[in-house]
């Protein structure tokens, strides 16, 4: 299997690959290594704008009008149910149910910001608002397979595993693709995984559920003193490279090597990366303390040290999936994730990072502007808000716009597939060249389609 991204490894990483390897390889060994194929890239299609990508991801989805898209209409069409809102969805709805959340210019750009978010919209002239993005269904599995996956099939890579493949990674010591995510969620698994491409750009799920670094990462301590688990490495290595060699380069193989290497320095690095408590108080307070604020914090931390995609998932499950008591619901949940958005932000600009991090936010899908059960909300993927910021995106400005309820995209509507030729195109990626040959095709993260939003760039 090749791919059409023929890209260079790095002498360096050549090197330090035969050095880590060389011991049981011998000549043959070497001369096959030094002639595999290019794997990640240490050269981008373009020059980059962002190194690197945060995604907050609100499993669930989240109903713009309660944040960045007002609806006045809703309050004068309420109980209605006008032609505009007989779309179908998941369930039966019924007449159109307000938002009760009061909207005020913020930011020298005057972009609306609802009253849930006073401290993000202290942020608003680093943020691009999509009002208009759209997805192919309203069932969770499905919408969290195309937003993650770029399609509804199950058995496709992961943008962050595309984003990592094309790139590589820009520290050796840690994974460049880290899931948080609380709890044990195995029907998650899918959303991060690498499918048919290297296994070592799989992203690598932590729970932090317990912010102890030993927690966290499971056998994070050798059992052995580090001399004597060294030399037990040493013969593991050349030991799988003598296999490797035996068996005409297994790209499998040599992925599975190259993931325990990262795995041992992590020894190291990742205690020093997760431990929250060598942070100042100060910085503590300013994200909060709970778990989506400490996400927010080893996000920061973690693109400190050169980690290429972080994933954050609020909650395990759907938490935002509010079928029934919406207002009341969404307005702890948005005290739970103003504080520490508006401190994400605002660290990495203080930092010098947010220029070339990209912060992206938004669910699977929306919700509908008419009511469930009286005081719920349904899925709605036919128009919704998510947005960026950071990493050559075009801060203080709304793009795109939904129908007057907030149901429907109705201008500069944006496909999931547009979303992310977007996103591969700030990290440097022409997604129409990043594709990998599996089982007689070539595979891209945006199959066929994808527009780069042009308008939305700095």
């Amino acid at each position: 299997m090749r791919s059409e991204l023929t890209l260079p490894s790095s002498e360096i990483s050549r090197r330090a690959l035969l050095g880590r390897l060389g011991g049981g390889l011998g000549t043959l060994g070497l001369a096959q290594l030094l002639a595999e194929p290019a794997r990640a890239g240490q050269v981008a299609h373009a020059p980059p704008r962002a190194k690197r990508v945060i995604q907050l991801f609100m499993n669930g989805g989240p109903f713009g009008p309660d944040f960045l898209d007002p609806k006045p209409d809703l309050l004068k069409y309420e109980g209605q149910r006008p032609d505009a809102v007989n779309l179908r969805t998941e369930r039966k709805t019924a007449g159109l149910l307000p938002s009760p959340f009061k909207f005020s210019p913020a930011g020298e750009s005057g972009v609306p910001v609802s009253e849930l978010l006073p401290r993000f919209a202290g942020c608003i002239d680093d943020v691009c608002v999509l009002r208009s993005v759209y997805t192919d269904n309203p069932n969770h599995g499905p919408a969290l397979q195309l937003i993650n996956n770029g399609t509804i099939v199950p058995t496709r890579p992961s943008m962050g595993s595309w984003m990592l493949y094309g790139l590589g990674a820009e520290n050796e010591s840690l994974p460049g693709y880290i899931v948080l995510c609380p709890g044990r969620p195995v029907r998650f698994s899918i959303l991060w995984s690498s499918s048919f491409l290297p296994g070592e750009y799989q992203g690598t799920y932590i729970n932090h559920a317990d912010l102890s670094p030993e927690k966290l990462i499971p056998f994070l301590k050798p059992a052995q003193p580090d001399s004597i688990q060294r030399k037990e490495l040493d013969l593991l290595r050349a030991l799988n490279g003598e296999h490797a060699v035996q068996r005409g380069g297994d790209g499998q193989l040599e992925a599975r090597i190259r993931s325990m290497e990262v795995a041992f320095r992590m020894q190291t690095s990742a205690t020093e990366a997760f431990d929250l408590s060598s942070e100042p108080e100060a910085i503590r307070e300013e994200y909060g303390k709970g778990h989506f604020a400490n996400s927010c914090l080893l996000a920061r931390r973690l693109a400190e040290r050169g980690v290429r995609f972080t994933q954050i998932y609020y909650g395990n499950g759907q938490p935002w999936d509010t079928h029934s008591d919406h207002s009341n619901q969404v307005r702890k949940l948005a005290e739970d994730i103003d504080r520490p958005m508006a401190a994400l932000l605002t660290d990495l600009k203080r930092r010098g990072l947010l220029e070339e991090t990209l912060v992206l936010w938004g669910g699977e899908f929306g919700r509908t502007p008419t009511t469930e059960n009286g005081t719920g909300r349904d899925h709605n993927h036919y128009g919704f808000t998510m947005w960026m910021a950071g990493g050559g995106v075009k801060g203080g400005m709304t793009y795109g716009e939904t129908d007057e309820f907030g149901f429907k995209a109705a201008e500069k509507p944006v496909h999931i597939h547009d979303l992310h030729a977007t996103i591969l195109h700030l990290m440097g990626l022409d997604h129409t060249k990043l594709t990998y040959r599996y089982a007689g095709r070539d595979f891209r993260l945006t199959d066929v389609a994808g527009h780069i939003l042009h308008e939305t760039i700095a």
